[in-house]
């Protein structure tokens, strides 16, 4: 581990600067972190006694982030570094932000109102590091550890209860036992923090090394506010040959074998999520549950409307969770089938979704299963490498072409395309325009 940090000329421009003309300031946060850690930090941030209308003043571009909180944007060409004034959080009154801010002139008590104590810390070159809270030995041991008080710093922002998972998911780091026994008394606040920033924070610990930290928020009561759905997959058993975890265990093993992508980690997370719904148990004391995709893509279709994801995320990752246990007969004509059916945009993730879902049962058949997908896969690459049609947008013709024939415009003509796709995906062949133009005739004589 790093114990020197090299800064960034532009990072040092802004420190000398300020301290030019008199004022403190220290690059401050994660950078410092990550500086510590070996690890490229994504942004820089400042912290400084300067007041913000002084910083605005030294600076010849600047964007007024957050005026109020004392946070003023440097532009140095396209890039811009937050100045943030030492400052004093007052009362909070929404698990989430302070009702007032006083800006003061001692670095070490805007320190401690920070989260952890390795985000705590901060550096110029003049004072070295500034670690008034043990962070670089937290940093040592692996440790996420509340500034002060756990039960303080969670009741002032409830999100630093998501925050301390998912950085020990990133860092691989252990949550503290005074931090974890906050987390657990303090959970149920997560329910004030907004549905947008519970997102972004649950994402980040999905798609992180350790998307197996999902277990740890099941353990310390989060999931049970932020995601019920996944506690009842957690207690879900699954009684079948195919099978060797609970529904949840299985679904945590799964993520850990896609690659770090946000829509496959969302898919695997979700994959099974109507499984304790779907769930049957025959004479013999086997589990089922037939229908499972099907139901667990509308379940997963709310969860995303109520956590506020973008639209393009909810149908990607909706479409694999509804076709994740499809498995057509590996000809060409029925893959060919298939991948117009479940859409050509799933592939080839898909394949990555397969593999995790086997990957995370039991050893029963796991061989032939896995070979299944291999051939499924070298047969869609070669449908692909020889560019056969798919698509509608691939067909030979297109709906002015079913015009000229004089179907009016309307569905009728998105169906007959519908039709003459069917065709060519069954014969490739098919797909030239003297061939399209004599079926579509034969289609609209019979309408």
């Amino acid at each position: 581990m790093k114990t020197e940090i090299t800064l960034p000329g532009k990072v040092k421009y802004i420190l000398e600067k300020l301290r030019e003309n008199g004022y403190e300031a220290y690059a401050v946060g994660g950078c410092i972190r990550d500086s510590l850690m070996g690890r490229l930090p994504e942004d820089w941030d400042i912290t400084t006694s300067a007041k913000p209308l002084q910083v605005k003043a030294l600076f010849s571009r600047t964007i007024d982030t957050g005026l109020q909180h004392g946070t003023v944007t440097v532009m140095l060409k396209s890039e811009g570094f937050e100045v943030t004034t030492y400052r004093i959080d007052g009362a909070y009154e929404d698990a989430r932000h302070p009702k007032e801010v006083s800006f003061t002139q001692n670095l070490m008590e805007d320190l401690k109102r920070r989260d952890f104590t390795i985000n705590a810390m901060a550096y110029n070159e003049q004072d070295g590091l500034v670690d008034a809270f043990d962070g670089m030995e937290d940093l040592k041991r692996g440790v996420i550890r509340c500034v002060g008080h756990p039960a303080e710093r969670f009741c002032e922002d409830a999100l630093r209860i998501l925050r301390a998972v998912r950085f020990g998911a990133q860092l691989d780091f252990e949550i503290e036992e005074n931090t974890k026994n906050a987390i657990k008394e303090l959970a149920a606040t997560l329910d004030k923090i907004s549905r947008e920033r519970i997102q972004t924070e649950l994402v980040k610990l999905l798609v992180s090394p350790h998307p197996e930290r999902m277990r740890e928020m099941y353990e310390l009561g989060i999931s049970g506010v932020i995601l019920p759905e996944f506690d009842v997959m957690m207690q879900t058993p699954q009684n079948h040959i195919h099978h060797c975890y609970s529904v949840g265990e299985h679904t945590i093993h799964a993520m850990e074998h896609v690659p770090s992508d946000k829509v496959l980690r969302l898919a695997m997370l979700f994959h099974d999520l109507a499984k304790p719904v779907c769930r049957t148990t025959d004479e013999n004391g086997t589990d089922h549950f037939h229908g499972h995709p099907d139901r667990s893509a509308v379940m997963a279709h709310q969860i995303f409307r109520r956590l506020k994801f973008d639209r393009d995320t909810m149908d990607r990752v909706c479409a694999l969770v509804r076709w994740h246990d499809y498995n057509p007969v590996l000809s060409e004509a029925k893959v060919r089938r298939a991948i117009t059916k479940t859409g050509v945009e799933q592939y080839p993730g898909i394949f990555a979704v397969k593999r995790a879902d086997i990957l995370a049962q039991s050893m029963y058949m796991r061989r032939e299963k896995l070979d299944y997908v291999d051939a499924y896969e070298k047969m869609y690459d070669q449908i692909m490498e020889k560019g056969d049609c798919l698509t509608l947008k691939q067909l030979a013709v297109s709906g002015r072409d079913l015009l000229e024939l004089g179907v009016p415009q309307g569905k009728q003509i998105g169906g007959i395309l519908k039709q003459l796709l069917e065709q060519v995906v069954e014969d490739p062949e098919k797909n030239q325009r003297t061939c399209l133009m004599e079926l579509a005739g034969r289609i609209i004589s019979q309408l």
